[in-house]
């Protein structure tokens, strides 16, 4: 049984161009399909959550590892579905749990960076109330070490994107979580989907994550919820 949890981000105050007095309706979402989902439909809307000092506190804070996101059901913000709020936040690690609109924990994600700890690549945990913590890396380690082998010619890589299709060249993203021998989530960066493969998954803590994946896009691209307005 897999259900996958698509993201479709792209930060709707900067794609509105300005802001405005009263509040836009949303239009970044997070579907939902699957194995028992009859069609494919929007699980949640999305949006970041700004602390009192608004968005430069906001953005101030994420670049400590810090994110605040809450999951609508629908556009005009009418009922929450769930809640991301960083537990903490410092020297590479961070962790956030994810709440039910009574403000229950029903999940638990960790993101420690690499290089932080003594692990060479990004280490995400997921865990949900009553149920074994799930592990994942960012990346194989074979891609990361092609990385670098080709680190150097990386200038002539992104001279070579401007003049084909655009692309630009990424690190290794992929992540699969496994938990007791399994894979239990995975995150697949070609739809950015993020895939729950054990019965039981609460798919508000699958979108949540999914969300938060997006966040940490790199320097390459500007993350959804970094936009200035």
């Amino acid at each position: 049984m897999t259900v996958s949890l698509t993201p479709r981000l792209l930060g709707t105050a900067r794609r509105n161009g300005q802001a405005t007095a009263s509040p836009q309706p949303l239009r970044d979402t997070v579907h939902l399909a699957g194995d028992g989902v009859p069609e494919t439909r929007v699980l949640a809307y999305v949006e970041r959550e700004l602390p009192p000092g608004g968005v430069p506190a906001y953005r101030a804070a994420r670049k400590t590892g810090a994110r605040a996101i809450v999951l609508w059901a629908d556009e005009h913000r009418g009922r929450q579905v769930a809640r991301l709020v960083t537990r903490s936040a410092q020297k590479g690690r961070a962790t956030y749990d994810v709440l039910d609109p009574h403000g229950q924990v029903i999940g638990t994600i960790t993101r420690r960076k690499a290089f932080r700890g003594g692990g060479l690549r990004t280490r995400w945990t997921v865990s949900q109330p009553g149920g074994p913590e799930a592990v994942g890396y960012q990346g194989r380690l074979f891609w990361w070490g092609v990385c670098w082998l080709l680190s150097p010619l990386i200038p002539f890589l992104f001279i070579g994107a401007l003049f084909e299709n655009g692309d630009l060249p990424r690190a290794p993203r992929r992540v699969r979580w496994r938990a007791g021998g399994r894979t239990v989530l995975e995150n697949k960066p070609s739809s950015e989907a993020v895939l729950l493969h054990a019965p039981g998954s609460d798919p508000r803590t699958g979108a949540a994550l999914a969300a938060l994946l997006e966040s940490f896009k790199g320097w390459y691209r500007r993350s959804w919820d970094d936009h200035k307005e």
